[in-house]
Protein backbone atom coordinates (compact mmCIF):
# COMPACT_ATOMS: atom_id res chain seq x y z
CA UNK A 1 0.00 0.00 0.00
CA UNK A 2 1.38 3.45 -0.81
CA UNK A 3 1.78 5.69 2.29
CA UNK A 4 -0.72 8.38 2.16
CA UNK A 5 1.78 11.08 3.46
CA UNK A 6 4.35 10.14 0.78
CA UNK A 7 7.06 8.92 2.84
CA UNK A 8 8.66 5.79 3.37
CA UNK A 9 6.62 2.83 3.83
CA UNK A 10 7.37 1.50 7.32
CA UNK A 11 6.98 5.15 8.84
CA UNK A 12 3.43 5.16 8.04
CA UNK A 13 2.13 1.67 7.66
CA UNK A 14 1.35 -1.30 10.23
CA UNK A 15 4.03 -4.36 10.78
CA UNK A 16 3.02 -7.63 11.82
CA UNK A 17 4.91 -10.15 12.92
CA UNK A 18 3.98 -14.14 11.61
CA UNK A 19 5.72 -17.17 13.23
CA UNK A 20 5.04 -19.16 10.42
CA UNK A 21 5.10 -23.02 12.09
CA UNK A 22 1.96 -21.85 14.07
CA UNK A 23 0.47 -19.39 11.55
CA UNK A 24 -1.33 -21.73 8.50
CA UNK A 25 -0.36 -25.52 7.52
CA UNK A 26 -1.29 -26.04 3.89
CA UNK A 27 0.61 -29.74 3.33
CA UNK A 28 -1.61 -31.24 6.44
CA UNK A 29 1.47 -32.06 8.29
CA UNK A 30 0.36 -29.97 11.35
CA UNK A 31 2.99 -27.46 10.78
CA UNK A 32 3.03 -24.06 9.40
CA UNK A 33 4.67 -23.36 5.89
CA UNK A 34 4.80 -20.24 3.36
CA UNK A 35 1.82 -21.94 1.15
CA UNK A 36 -0.14 -21.71 3.97
CA UNK A 37 0.94 -18.30 4.53
CA UNK A 38 -0.10 -16.83 1.11
CA UNK A 39 -3.39 -18.71 1.73
CA UNK A 40 -4.54 -16.10 4.21
CA UNK A 41 -3.28 -13.01 2.64
CA UNK A 42 -6.59 -12.15 2.45
CA UNK A 43 -6.80 -11.65 6.02
CA UNK A 44 -3.52 -9.51 6.43
CA UNK A 45 -5.08 -7.14 3.74
CA UNK A 46 -8.02 -7.20 5.49
CA UNK A 47 -6.88 -5.96 7.76
CA UNK A 48 -4.68 -3.46 6.76
CA UNK A 49 -1.03 -4.04 7.30
CA UNK A 50 1.83 -2.53 5.28
CA UNK A 51 4.75 -5.31 5.99
CA UNK A 52 4.88 -9.20 7.76
CA UNK A 53 8.07 -10.39 10.01
CA UNK A 54 8.44 -13.74 9.36
CA UNK A 55 10.68 -15.51 12.78
CA UNK A 56 13.15 -17.07 10.98
CA UNK A 57 12.56 -19.54 7.78
CA UNK A 58 16.16 -20.61 6.75
CA UNK A 59 17.30 -24.00 7.13
CA UNK A 60 18.07 -25.01 10.84
CA UNK A 61 18.22 -28.05 12.74
CA UNK A 62 15.78 -26.85 15.31
CA UNK A 63 17.54 -26.53 18.63
CA UNK A 64 16.23 -22.87 18.81
CA UNK A 65 13.70 -22.97 16.65
CA UNK A 66 15.31 -21.34 13.79
CA UNK A 67 17.60 -18.98 15.40
CA UNK A 68 20.03 -21.46 15.10
CA UNK A 69 20.55 -20.87 10.97
CA UNK A 70 22.56 -24.27 9.12
CA UNK A 71 22.51 -21.63 5.78
CA UNK A 72 22.28 -18.41 4.89
CA UNK A 73 20.33 -18.56 1.33
CA UNK A 74 17.74 -21.40 1.43
CA UNK A 75 14.30 -22.26 2.81
CA UNK A 76 13.89 -24.56 5.68
CA UNK A 77 11.86 -27.83 3.88
CA UNK A 78 9.75 -27.52 7.17
CA UNK A 79 8.37 -24.41 5.69
CA UNK A 80 8.88 -24.78 1.32
CA UNK A 81 11.52 -23.95 -0.94
CA UNK A 82 12.98 -20.87 -2.27
CA UNK A 83 10.17 -20.90 -4.60
CA UNK A 84 7.59 -20.93 -2.69
CA UNK A 85 9.16 -17.75 -0.73
CA UNK A 86 9.15 -16.41 -4.51
CA UNK A 87 5.32 -16.85 -4.93
CA UNK A 88 4.90 -15.21 -1.29
CA UNK A 89 6.37 -12.30 -1.89
CA UNK A 90 5.20 -11.75 -5.76
CA UNK A 91 1.48 -12.59 -3.89
CA UNK A 92 2.14 -10.18 -0.95
CA UNK A 93 2.91 -7.44 -3.61
CA UNK A 94 -0.08 -7.59 -5.20
CA UNK A 95 -1.81 -6.52 -1.91
CA UNK A 96 0.50 -3.64 -1.29
CA UNK A 97 2.28 -5.82 1.87
CA UNK A 98 6.25 -6.28 2.28
CA UNK A 99 8.07 -9.28 3.30
CA UNK A 100 10.74 -9.05 6.23
CA UNK A 101 12.74 -11.69 7.05
CA UNK A 102 14.74 -12.25 10.27
CA UNK A 103 18.30 -12.07 10.07
CA UNK A 104 20.45 -14.13 12.81
CA UNK A 105 23.67 -12.70 12.51
CA UNK A 106 25.32 -13.33 16.17
CA UNK A 107 25.77 -16.97 15.55
CA UNK A 108 25.35 -19.88 12.97
CA UNK A 109 24.00 -23.96 13.98
CA UNK A 110 27.30 -25.71 15.01
CA UNK A 111 25.80 -27.87 11.62
CA UNK A 112 26.67 -24.71 9.99
CA UNK A 113 29.79 -25.87 6.73
CA UNK A 114 31.45 -22.67 8.59
CA UNK A 115 31.65 -24.01 11.96
CA UNK A 116 32.33 -27.82 11.11
CA UNK A 117 35.34 -26.30 8.59
CA UNK A 118 35.91 -24.19 11.91
CA UNK A 119 36.20 -26.71 14.49
CA UNK A 120 38.08 -29.77 11.89
CA UNK A 121 41.69 -28.14 12.66
CA UNK A 122 43.27 -25.14 14.49
CA UNK A 123 44.66 -24.23 10.78
CA UNK A 124 41.25 -24.11 9.72
CA UNK A 125 40.97 -20.65 7.16
CA UNK A 126 37.52 -21.01 8.76
CA UNK A 127 38.61 -20.84 12.24
CA UNK A 128 38.20 -17.23 12.87
CA UNK A 129 34.63 -16.79 11.59
CA UNK A 130 34.21 -17.73 15.17
CA UNK A 131 35.26 -16.83 18.58
CA UNK A 132 37.57 -19.25 19.93
CA UNK A 133 39.99 -19.31 23.12
CA UNK A 134 42.45 -21.32 25.11
CA UNK A 135 41.32 -22.90 28.57
CA UNK A 136 42.67 -20.93 31.76
CA UNK A 137 45.16 -22.60 33.98
CA UNK A 138 43.14 -24.27 35.20
CA UNK A 139 40.87 -26.13 32.36
CA UNK A 140 38.54 -23.18 33.42
CA UNK A 141 36.40 -21.23 30.75
CA UNK A 142 38.29 -17.83 28.89
CA UNK A 143 35.88 -15.21 30.82
CA UNK A 144 33.06 -15.75 33.37
CA UNK A 145 30.54 -14.86 30.63
CA UNK A 146 27.19 -16.64 30.63
CA UNK A 147 24.72 -18.22 28.40
CA UNK A 148 21.63 -16.67 28.30
CA UNK A 149 19.96 -20.44 28.67
CA UNK A 150 21.98 -20.54 31.84
CA UNK A 151 25.67 -22.02 32.50
CA UNK A 152 28.89 -20.98 30.61
CA UNK A 153 29.07 -19.44 27.65
CA UNK A 154 31.84 -21.33 26.36
CA UNK A 155 32.00 -24.70 25.32
CA UNK A 156 35.28 -27.09 25.49
CA UNK A 157 35.85 -28.62 21.69
CA UNK A 158 37.50 -31.82 22.56
CA UNK A 159 39.26 -32.17 19.32
CA UNK A 160 40.98 -28.80 19.10
CA UNK A 161 41.49 -28.39 23.18
CA UNK A 162 40.10 -24.72 22.73
CA UNK A 163 36.65 -23.00 24.29
CA UNK A 164 34.04 -21.81 21.66
CA UNK A 165 31.78 -18.92 22.26
CA UNK A 166 27.84 -19.20 22.27
CA UNK A 167 26.08 -16.34 24.11
CA UNK A 168 22.89 -18.87 23.84
CA UNK A 169 22.63 -22.54 22.84
CA UNK A 170 26.18 -25.06 23.09
CA UNK A 171 24.55 -25.43 19.07
CA UNK A 172 24.52 -21.61 18.44
CA UNK A 173 28.21 -20.64 18.26
CA UNK A 174 28.93 -16.75 18.03
CA UNK A 175 30.74 -15.80 15.04
CA UNK A 176 33.56 -13.79 15.47
CA UNK A 177 32.52 -9.93 14.02
CA UNK A 178 36.09 -8.42 14.06
CA UNK A 179 36.84 -11.04 11.38
CA UNK A 180 36.35 -9.09 8.03
CA UNK A 181 35.19 -12.41 5.93
CA UNK A 182 32.53 -12.39 8.41
CA UNK A 183 31.12 -9.12 7.36
CA UNK A 184 31.97 -9.32 3.82
CA UNK A 185 30.01 -13.12 3.81
CA UNK A 186 27.18 -11.14 5.74
CA UNK A 187 26.94 -7.94 2.75
CA UNK A 188 26.51 -10.88 0.32
CA UNK A 189 23.54 -12.83 2.05
CA UNK A 190 21.56 -9.29 2.56
CA UNK A 191 22.31 -8.64 -1.18
CA UNK A 192 21.17 -12.65 -1.93
CA UNK A 193 17.67 -11.90 -0.29
CA UNK A 194 17.46 -8.15 -1.92
CA UNK A 195 17.43 -9.72 -5.22
CA UNK A 196 14.99 -11.88 -4.27
CA UNK A 197 12.33 -8.94 -3.40
CA UNK A 198 12.95 -8.91 0.40
CA UNK A 199 12.17 -5.23 1.47
CA UNK A 200 14.34 -6.06 4.69
CA UNK A 201 15.38 -7.47 8.51
CA UNK A 202 14.50 -8.21 11.41
CA UNK A 203 18.01 -8.27 13.12
CA UNK A 204 18.51 -10.51 15.82
CA UNK A 205 19.80 -9.78 19.21
CA UNK A 206 22.59 -6.91 17.38
CA UNK A 207 23.44 -5.75 20.81
CA UNK A 208 25.49 -9.10 21.49
CA UNK A 209 26.94 -9.03 17.58
CA UNK A 210 31.09 -7.58 18.86
CA UNK A 211 33.02 -8.64 21.94
CA UNK A 212 35.86 -7.42 23.75
CA UNK A 213 38.54 -8.57 21.97
CA UNK A 214 40.69 -9.37 24.85
CA UNK A 215 37.56 -11.62 26.64
CA UNK A 216 37.69 -9.89 29.93
CA UNK A 217 35.50 -11.01 32.74
CA UNK A 218 31.96 -9.41 33.21
CA UNK A 219 31.89 -7.57 36.52
CA UNK A 220 28.90 -8.68 39.20
CA UNK A 221 26.00 -6.66 38.70
CA UNK A 222 24.79 -3.62 41.84
CA UNK A 223 21.81 -3.12 42.94
CA UNK A 224 21.56 0.10 41.30
CA UNK A 225 22.24 -1.43 37.29
CA UNK A 226 19.22 -1.51 35.70
CA UNK A 227 17.32 -5.15 34.61
CA UNK A 228 18.75 -5.00 30.88
CA UNK A 229 22.05 -5.47 32.00
CA UNK A 230 22.29 -8.25 34.24
CA UNK A 231 22.54 -11.63 33.88
CA UNK A 232 22.50 -14.41 37.07
CA UNK A 233 24.89 -11.76 38.85
CA UNK A 234 26.98 -10.29 36.68
CA UNK A 235 26.73 -7.26 34.95
CA UNK A 236 27.24 -7.04 30.86
CA UNK A 237 29.57 -5.04 29.87
CA UNK A 238 32.50 -6.97 27.63
CA UNK A 239 29.79 -8.70 25.73
CA UNK A 240 26.93 -6.25 25.11
CA UNK A 241 26.71 -3.31 23.24
CA UNK A 242 30.21 -2.80 22.60
CA UNK A 243 30.92 0.56 20.57
CA UNK A 244 32.35 -1.63 17.63
CA UNK A 245 28.98 -3.17 16.80
CA UNK A 246 27.92 0.59 15.16
CA UNK A 247 30.66 0.05 12.39
CA UNK A 248 28.76 -3.11 11.47
CA UNK A 249 25.30 -1.49 11.70
CA UNK A 250 26.73 1.65 9.46
CA UNK A 251 27.77 -1.08 6.67
CA UNK A 252 24.24 -2.37 6.46
CA UNK A 253 22.31 0.57 6.57
CA UNK A 254 24.48 1.97 3.67
CA UNK A 255 23.78 -1.30 2.06
CA UNK A 256 20.29 -1.11 2.49
CA UNK A 257 19.47 2.17 1.89
CA UNK A 258 21.68 2.04 -1.52
CA UNK A 259 19.11 -0.25 -2.73
CA UNK A 260 16.24 0.33 -5.44
CA UNK A 261 14.00 0.78 -3.59
CA UNK A 262 15.94 1.19 0.03
CA UNK A 263 15.60 -1.93 2.39
CA UNK A 264 14.48 -1.64 5.67
CA UNK A 265 16.52 -3.20 8.52
CA UNK A 266 14.73 -3.35 11.88
CA UNK A 267 16.61 -4.02 15.06
CA UNK A 268 14.96 -6.64 18.07
CA UNK A 269 15.91 -4.10 20.56
CA UNK A 270 15.75 -4.07 24.54
CA UNK A 271 14.18 -2.81 26.98
CA UNK A 272 16.16 0.32 28.20
CA UNK A 273 15.32 3.64 26.68
CA UNK A 274 18.93 4.88 26.04
CA UNK A 275 20.25 1.50 24.49
CA UNK A 276 17.12 1.49 21.80
CA UNK A 277 18.37 4.81 21.17
CA UNK A 278 21.62 4.07 20.29
CA UNK A 279 21.04 1.68 17.30
CA UNK A 280 19.23 4.22 15.61
CA UNK A 281 22.71 6.22 15.66
CA UNK A 282 22.73 9.62 14.37
CA UNK A 283 19.24 9.40 13.83
CA UNK A 284 19.67 8.28 9.89
CA UNK A 285 22.69 6.30 9.51
CA UNK A 286 22.27 2.96 11.41
CA UNK A 287 19.32 0.77 12.11
CA UNK A 288 15.88 2.61 10.46
CA UNK A 289 13.66 1.46 13.40
CA UNK A 290 14.19 -0.79 16.95
CA UNK A 291 12.05 -2.30 18.88
CA UNK A 292 11.22 -0.90 22.12
CA UNK A 293 10.15 -3.95 24.48
CA UNK A 294 10.37 -1.72 27.45
CA UNK A 295 6.38 -0.76 26.97
CA UNK A 296 5.76 -4.52 26.52
CA UNK A 297 7.98 -5.27 29.86
CA UNK A 298 6.45 -2.26 31.80
CA UNK A 299 3.60 -3.28 33.90
CA UNK A 300 -0.05 -2.31 31.92
CA UNK A 301 -0.22 1.11 34.55
CA UNK A 302 -0.71 4.60 33.26
CA UNK A 303 2.43 6.07 35.21
CA UNK A 304 4.22 2.57 34.28
CA UNK A 305 3.59 2.91 30.13
CA UNK A 306 3.52 6.89 29.68
CA UNK A 307 7.12 6.82 31.25
CA UNK A 308 8.59 4.54 29.03
CA UNK A 309 7.16 6.43 26.01
CA UNK A 310 8.52 9.96 26.87
CA UNK A 311 11.51 8.53 28.04
CA UNK A 312 11.84 7.31 24.49
CA UNK A 313 10.30 10.75 23.52
CA UNK A 314 13.27 12.28 25.05
CA UNK A 315 16.41 10.22 24.25
CA UNK A 316 16.00 9.17 20.20
CA UNK A 317 17.54 11.05 17.86
CA UNK A 318 15.31 13.63 16.20
CA UNK A 319 13.85 12.30 13.08
CA UNK A 320 14.03 8.72 14.41
CA UNK A 321 10.94 6.40 14.53
CA UNK A 322 9.62 4.86 17.30
CA UNK A 323 8.92 1.21 16.82
CA UNK A 324 6.30 -0.37 19.18
CA UNK A 325 4.71 -3.97 19.70
CA UNK A 326 2.44 -5.40 22.90
CA UNK A 327 4.68 -8.80 22.66
CA UNK A 328 6.39 -10.67 20.78
CA UNK A 329 7.70 -14.73 20.58
CA UNK A 330 9.47 -14.22 23.11
CA UNK A 331 7.43 -13.10 26.02
CA UNK A 332 3.81 -14.09 27.11
CA UNK A 333 0.52 -12.51 25.07
CA UNK A 334 -0.42 -9.24 26.45
CA UNK A 335 -4.01 -11.04 26.42
CA UNK A 336 -2.40 -12.60 29.45
CA UNK A 337 0.31 -10.75 30.71
CA UNK A 338 -1.45 -7.54 30.78
CA UNK A 339 -5.26 -8.50 30.45
CA UNK A 340 -5.79 -11.39 32.11
CA UNK A 341 -8.47 -12.23 29.19
CA UNK A 342 -10.31 -9.33 30.25
CA UNK A 343 -12.04 -7.94 27.06
CA UNK A 344 -12.05 -4.06 28.27
CA UNK A 345 -7.97 -4.48 29.14
CA UNK A 346 -7.49 -6.02 25.43
CA UNK A 347 -9.45 -3.57 23.90
CA UNK A 348 -7.29 -0.66 25.40
CA UNK A 349 -4.01 -2.23 24.53
CA UNK A 350 -4.77 -2.02 21.12
CA UNK A 351 -6.06 1.74 21.04
CA UNK A 352 -2.11 2.21 23.28
CA UNK A 353 -0.61 0.66 20.52
CA UNK A 354 -2.27 2.26 17.42
CA UNK A 355 -2.48 5.70 19.31
CA UNK A 356 1.45 6.55 19.95
CA UNK A 357 4.01 8.08 17.60
CA UNK A 358 5.68 5.86 15.65
CA UNK A 359 5.58 1.93 13.81
CA UNK A 360 2.65 -0.16 15.48
CA UNK A 361 3.65 -3.87 15.02
CA UNK A 362 1.07 -6.57 15.53
CA UNK A 363 2.17 -10.26 16.94
CA UNK A 364 0.02 -12.83 15.28
CA UNK A 365 -3.15 -13.15 16.98
CA UNK A 366 -2.88 -9.68 18.57
CA UNK A 367 -5.94 -8.52 16.42
CA UNK A 368 -7.98 -11.45 18.03
CA UNK A 369 -6.64 -10.53 21.70
CA UNK A 370 -5.21 -13.86 22.29
CA UNK A 371 -3.79 -15.09 25.63
CA UNK A 372 -1.62 -17.76 26.38
CA UNK A 373 -2.27 -21.00 25.65
CA UNK A 374 -1.75 -24.03 28.04
CA UNK A 375 0.81 -26.30 26.93
CA UNK A 376 0.93 -29.24 28.49
CA UNK A 377 4.74 -30.97 29.40
CA UNK A 378 4.09 -34.06 27.25
CA UNK A 379 3.34 -31.44 24.36
CA UNK A 380 6.06 -28.65 25.19
CA UNK A 381 8.97 -27.98 22.50
CA UNK A 382 11.15 -25.06 23.69
CA UNK A 383 13.86 -24.97 26.12
CA UNK A 384 12.88 -22.06 27.52
CA UNK A 385 9.27 -22.58 27.75
CA UNK A 386 7.68 -19.96 25.35
CA UNK A 387 5.33 -22.59 24.12
CA UNK A 388 2.33 -20.81 25.08
CA UNK A 389 2.75 -17.67 23.50
CA UNK A 390 3.57 -19.94 20.02
CA UNK A 391 0.51 -22.00 19.78
CA UNK A 392 -1.32 -21.91 16.07
CA UNK A 393 -3.43 -19.00 14.94
CA UNK A 394 -7.63 -20.26 15.37
CA UNK A 395 -8.91 -19.45 12.09
CA UNK A 396 -12.24 -21.17 12.45
CA UNK A 397 -13.64 -23.80 15.57
CA UNK A 398 -13.96 -26.79 15.27
CA UNK A 399 -10.80 -29.80 14.53
CA UNK A 400 -8.20 -28.71 13.62
CA UNK A 401 -9.00 -24.96 13.99
CA UNK A 402 -8.95 -24.08 10.39
CA UNK A 403 -4.91 -24.21 10.88
CA UNK A 404 -4.55 -27.59 9.94
CA UNK A 405 -6.96 -30.15 8.31
CA UNK A 406 -9.39 -32.01 11.00
CA UNK A 407 -7.90 -35.03 12.37
CA UNK A 408 -4.04 -34.19 12.24
CA UNK A 409 -1.93 -32.69 15.51
CA UNK A 410 -0.60 -29.58 15.13
CA UNK A 411 2.91 -29.16 16.22
CA UNK A 412 1.54 -27.57 19.56
CA UNK A 413 -1.80 -27.57 20.87
CA UNK A 414 -4.30 -25.04 19.55
CA UNK A 415 -6.04 -25.00 23.12
CA UNK A 416 -9.36 -24.03 24.33
CA UNK A 417 -10.06 -21.03 21.58
CA UNK A 418 -13.61 -20.97 21.76
CA UNK A 419 -15.01 -17.21 20.44
CA UNK A 420 -11.90 -15.99 19.39
CA UNK A 421 -10.83 -17.59 15.57
CA UNK A 422 -10.64 -15.17 12.82
CA UNK A 423 -13.66 -16.74 11.61
CA UNK A 424 -16.27 -16.10 14.88
CA UNK A 425 -14.81 -12.38 15.14
CA UNK A 426 -14.60 -11.17 11.67
CA UNK A 427 -18.18 -10.93 11.14
CA UNK A 428 -18.73 -9.64 14.49
CA UNK A 429 -18.53 -5.32 14.87
CA UNK A 430 -17.96 -5.05 18.05
CA UNK A 431 -15.12 -8.01 17.82
CA UNK A 432 -11.44 -7.03 19.33
CA UNK A 433 -10.94 -7.81 15.29
CA UNK A 434 -12.99 -5.46 14.35
CA UNK A 435 -11.52 -2.93 16.88
CA UNK A 436 -8.06 -4.00 15.33
CA UNK A 437 -9.15 -3.45 11.61
CA UNK A 438 -10.69 -0.02 12.94
CA UNK A 439 -7.76 0.87 14.82
CA UNK A 440 -5.45 0.61 11.31
CA UNK A 441 -7.89 2.26 9.36
CA UNK A 442 -8.38 5.14 11.20
CA UNK A 443 -4.33 5.79 11.68
CA UNK A 444 -4.19 5.05 7.53
CA UNK A 445 -6.30 8.10 7.14
CA UNK A 446 -4.93 10.87 9.59
CA UNK A 447 -2.19 12.40 9.08
CA UNK A 448 -1.68 13.37 12.82
CA UNK A 449 -2.00 9.58 13.94
CA UNK A 450 0.21 8.40 11.13
CA UNK A 451 3.00 11.51 11.64
CA UNK A 452 1.82 13.41 14.05
CA UNK A 453 3.65 14.30 17.32
CA UNK A 454 3.24 13.39 20.55
CA UNK A 455 2.63 15.83 23.33
CA UNK A 456 1.48 14.65 27.24
CA UNK A 457 -1.44 15.97 28.14
CA UNK A 458 -2.73 16.79 32.27
CA UNK A 459 -4.92 13.42 33.51
CA UNK A 460 -6.30 12.36 36.80
CA UNK A 461 -4.54 9.34 38.92
CA UNK A 462 -4.51 5.88 36.85
CA UNK A 463 -5.10 7.84 33.15
CA UNK A 464 -2.32 8.09 30.34
CA UNK A 465 -3.64 11.35 28.24
CA UNK A 466 -1.96 13.05 25.11
CA UNK A 467 -2.43 14.40 21.96
CA UNK A 468 -1.04 13.36 18.32
CA UNK A 469 -0.39 16.44 16.37
CA UNK A 470 -2.53 19.63 16.67
CA UNK A 471 -6.09 17.97 16.62
CA UNK A 472 -6.45 14.21 17.52
CA UNK A 473 -6.46 13.78 21.42
CA UNK A 474 -5.89 10.11 23.57
CA UNK A 475 -7.25 9.19 26.94
CA UNK A 476 -6.52 5.97 28.44
CA UNK A 477 -8.67 4.69 31.87
CA UNK A 478 -5.97 2.09 33.30
CA UNK A 479 -7.98 1.57 36.51
CA UNK A 480 -11.14 -0.11 38.27
CA UNK A 481 -12.85 3.57 38.82
CA UNK A 482 -14.56 6.03 36.69
CA UNK A 483 -12.80 8.98 35.72
CA UNK A 484 -13.03 12.14 34.26
CA UNK A 485 -10.55 13.82 31.81
CA UNK A 486 -10.85 17.81 31.46
CA UNK A 487 -9.30 19.40 28.10
CA UNK A 488 -10.59 17.43 25.38
CA UNK A 489 -13.29 18.45 22.53
CA UNK A 490 -14.40 16.98 19.62
CA UNK A 491 -16.18 13.69 18.86
CA UNK A 492 -15.16 10.29 20.01
CA UNK A 493 -13.68 8.79 16.91
CA UNK A 494 -13.24 6.12 18.20
CA UNK A 495 -14.16 4.11 21.72
CA UNK A 496 -13.49 1.02 23.41
CA UNK A 497 -17.01 1.11 24.52
CA UNK A 498 -18.08 0.93 20.82
CA UNK A 499 -21.02 1.93 21.83
CA UNK A 500 -20.11 5.85 22.43
CA UNK A 501 -18.57 6.03 18.83
CA UNK A 502 -20.00 9.38 17.74
CA UNK A 503 -19.99 11.08 21.24
CA UNK A 504 -19.51 14.64 21.25
CA UNK A 505 -17.83 16.03 24.33
CA UNK A 506 -17.22 19.07 25.30
CA UNK A 507 -13.97 20.16 27.14
CA UNK A 508 -15.00 16.74 29.72
CA UNK A 509 -14.74 13.18 29.35
CA UNK A 510 -16.53 10.56 31.63
CA UNK A 511 -14.11 7.38 31.29
CA UNK A 512 -15.31 4.38 32.66
CA UNK A 513 -12.72 1.34 34.09
CA UNK A 514 -10.72 0.44 31.61
CA UNK A 515 -12.00 2.53 28.90
CA UNK A 516 -10.41 4.62 26.36
CA UNK A 517 -11.00 6.69 23.62
CA UNK A 518 -9.61 8.86 20.32
CA UNK A 519 -11.09 12.44 20.17
CA UNK A 520 -11.42 13.87 16.61
CA UNK A 521 -12.36 17.71 15.95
Amino acid sequence: MTPPGGGPWWREGVLYQVYPRSFADADGNGVGDLRGLAGKLDHLAWLGVDGIWLTPIMPSPGADWGYDVSDYLDVDPAFGTLADLDELVAATGEHGIRVLLDLVPNHTSDRHPWFLAARSARESPLRDRYVWAAPGPDGSPPSNWLSAFGGPAWTLDEGSGEYYLHTFLPQQPDLNWRNEDVRAAFDEILRFWFARGIAGFRVDVPHFLVKDDELRDNPPAEESDPCWVHRHGQRLVWNFMRPELHDVLRRWRALADGQKPGRLLVGEGVIEGRQVAAFYGSGDDELHMTFHLGLANAPFEADALREVVEEAERLLPSGAQPLWTLGNHDIARYGSRWCEGDPRKIRLALLLLFGLRGTPTLYYGDELGLGDSPVPAESAQDVEGRDPQRTPLPWSPGPGAGFTAAGVEPWLPVGDRAGLSVAEQRGDPESTLSLARDLVALRRGSDELRAGAYESLPAPEGVWAWRRGERIGIALNLSDDERVVEGMTGTLALATAREREGERVDGRIVLGPWQGTVVTP
